[in-house]
């Protein structure tokens, strides 16, 4: 292998054969269930049985992605998913659901497991975590720059990917809710309905400001080899085979031969782009030039001449696995041949009986030009020796069939299913349903506009930016104060971590924290956590890890309805928002650079508006992140007797003045519905 492994999509069985013919390495997949790409064909376990056997016998590693949030009533589901996978020998599992992983760990302790780019892994901090946990891989967020991966490949104690060509999602992986928000499908669960992709615009944009042009870093493939990265991925589960073997022939020739060839490259953004490629991420370089649309000339770009030569690629067998091969003819013995793959693997197989040769006998150059015709085979003949008495001779067909048996019980040996080992452990669903106490709130604010009509509040989150002058003031006020982690982290660890230090000087230990990452800087801090609803906590075994990790309260996803939230496990106390404009996006690229005239700052709030005419405030963190929220607020405010199981509510303030703030927490306290537009969440719908 080059020291880079080319990880190539299979939505269905139909782009196997594409993948592996064009050089993959390894390809990804997933089940009929569980996938965080739903709507692609996916695999039966018969056709993932198939697979497996047929990318062992040609050397290529298969990843089951199982990388979804589940619920406590699909746990058991999941794991039989994931026992299946172990009886047949699958090479790695990509997760997202901490529940999950804690799960595996325990039933199948020799499985890998790659963190999925779901987990939203952008920070030294967020790799080491997974290191922790026992993952062997980290799949990273897309956003990061070149020197943010060097920075992450440096400290990194476990394996790393990093996705080099396809489509780009407006929203960091994991922590996109618009999709739920907006038709109840959830991207978290495989079932995005891509909303972004629809009109939406900002003052002087294109009018589709929240679409990005697809991905393109092949060519930097040997740098990141150089780099240390393990792993190249190909996003692309949704798209045809043609797609997939264009992909991987123009990964397979970057980094055997340094460049990809001007049509092979044509070819690659025939058959998909939008608007073409971009390297803005990896560049560094936001802004008006990643964003793009699929066009109706980038549509017809791929026509019928396009596919048929995108099918040469893939029309034959690649010899890629070296064998070596030893000969022995002795007379009045029957011949053997002995073949070796090199990952311990020997077969020898006996042929016809020499006889004395007439005219010309058998000779070591004749046998070894039999033996390398290995076409139709993953293998190519590397080294040959022979062990050939004088005199004898045999029909070259007698030898060909030689080689032919023993190159085809090298694959049956090769398919051979290796399982890997797995035991059930017990899982804790239902634990019963208490009430909430209507007067444990806490109140998330976006900066120190805060009155003294919270003093009530059981504990502020506040951003860990703030002063020491701002957060000493929060405090003699008489303020319970927990510093804020960003959600967002690109390049800032070691400024945030400073920030956390500051606020502990001046007597904050609480924080709360959205990100894997943030987690584990914080404990690094001996700090007291609180787990936000970014963490994406959906079932009972994921609170169970919460609480390994030494949180103290976590937020419940908002994606899960009033009645699963009452049935979760009682593992630590929990809490929901239940005011708030819920953030359907945390991008890196703000839409608002989409008019080519740079970033607006952070003075206002500005908005975007979609096809109907609604609008979506646009917040940027200061430089960690933007968030695009909800066009309505969130309100349970009269619903409180319905929120059972858990144990405090969240106000959530982000774009409120000083009036909007104290009117909402007169509304949560009296128990009153809105006289604004509102909406209750997925509380009571629920998504798929």
């Amino acid at each position: 292998m080059s020291g880079l492994e080319i990880l190539a999509p299979a939505g269905g069985v139909d782009s196997v054969f594409p993948a592996v013919r064009a050089g993959a390495d390894a390809i990804y997949l997933g089940a009929s269930s569980f996938s965080a790409r739903s709507s692609a064909h996916n695999f039966d376990k018969e056709q993932l049985l198939q697979t497996v056997q047929y990318c062992h016998k040609n050397g290529v590693a298969v990843h089951l992605a199982c990388n979804t949030l589940v619920h406590d009533d699909e746990i058991k589901k999941a794991m039989e998913l994931i026992e299946y996978a172990c009886s047949i020998g699958v090479d790695a599992l990509i997760m997202q659901d901490m529940g999950l992983v804690s799960l595996v760990r325990k039933s199948a302790p020799d499985m890998p497991i790659h963190g999925s780019t779901q987990m939203s892994v952008h920070t030294p901090a967020g790799v080491e975590h997974l290191h922790k946990l026992g993952l062997t891989r980290a799949v990273l967020s897309r956003e990061l720059s070149k020197k943010e991966i060097e920075e992450i490949v440096r400290n990194s104690p476990i394996e790393l990917e990093v996705f080099v060509h396809g489509a780009l999602c407006m929203s960091v992986s994991g922590q996109c809710f618009f999709s739920a928000m907006l038709g109840s499908r959830s991207g978290n669960r495989g079932a995005c309905a891509q909303p972004c992709r629809l009109p939406f615009c900002v003052k002087g944009g294109n009018g589709h400001d929240l679409s990005l042009k697809d991905l393109s870093i092949i060519e930097h493939l040997r740098e990141l080899r150089d780099m240390g990265i393990a792993s190249a991925k190909i996003e692309g589960r949704m798209k045809r085979p043609e797609y997939v073997a264009a992909a991987v022939a123009a990964c397979r020739q970057s980094l055997d031969e340094g460049k990809v060839s001007p049509e092979l490259y044509e070819k690659l953004g025939a058959v998909f782009s939008r608007s073409g490629f971009t390297q803005g991420y990896y560049e560094g370089k936001l802004g008006y030039d990643m964003f793009g649309i699929r066009s109706k000339e980038n549509v017809q770009a791929a026509d019928n001449s396009v596919f048929a030569s995108i099918h040469e690629l893939y029309k034959n067998e690649r010899q890629h696995i070296p064998v070596d091969m030893k000969l022995s003819i002795s007379e009045n013995r029957e011949s053997m041949l002995t073949v070796s793959d090199g990952d311990g693997n020997n077969i020898t197989v006996n042929g016809a009986v020499p006889e004395k040769a007439l005219k010309v006998a058998l000779d070591d150059e004749k046998c070894r030009k039999s033996l390398s015709k290995t076409g139709g085979t993953p293998y190519y003949l590397r080294n040959a020796e022979f062990e050939i008495e004088k005199g004898l001779t045999l029909p070259m067909s007698s030898l060909n069939a030689l080689r032919t048996q023993a190159l085809d019980r090298l694959s049956e040996c090769r398919e051979k299913i290796r399982p890997v080992a797995f035991s059930a452990v017990e899982t804790e669903c239902d634990n019963g349903v208490s009430q909430v106490r209507s007067k444990n709130y806490r109140v998330r604010f976006a900066d120190d506009d805060i009155s003294d009509d919270f003093l009530d509040s059981e504990l502020i989150y506040v951003p860990c930016s703030l002063s020491d002058e701002k957060l000493n003031r929060l405090l003699d006020r008489g303020f319970a104060v927990a510093v804020e982690i960003p959600r967002a982290m690109f390049g800032k660890e070691k400024i945030i971590y400073e920030q956390l230090k500051r606020a502990k000087s001046v007597g904050i230990n609480e924080v709360l924290a959205n990100n894997i990452g943030a987690v584990e800087m914080a404990k690094s801090l001996d700090m007291d956590i609180h787990g936000g609803f970014g963490l994406n906590l959906t079932n009972t075994e994921s609170f169970k890890w919460a609480r390994a990790q030494g949180l103290m309260s976590a937020e419940v996803s908002f994606e899960l309805t009033l009645d699963q939230i009452a049935h979760l496990g009682n593992i630590l106390p929990l809490g929901i928002i239940s005011y708030g404009r819920l953030p359907l996006m945390l991008t890196r690229n703000c839409p608002l650079q989409n008019d080519g005239k740079g970033c607006k700052g952070c003075e206002k709030v500005h908005t975007i508006r979609d096809r109907k005419g609604i609008d979506f405030p646009v917040s940027c963190a200061s430089g960690t992140g933007i968030e695009i929220l909800n066009s309505v607020p969130l309100s349970l405010a009269d619903r409180q007797r319905e929120i059972r199981g858990v144990e405090f509510q969240v106000l959530r303030f982000s774009v409120e003045n000083s009036v909007e703030k104290g009117e909402n927490l007169k509304l949560f306290l009296d128990k009153k519905t809105p006289k604004n537009s509102f909406t209750r969440g997925l509380y009571y719908r629920g998504v798929e």
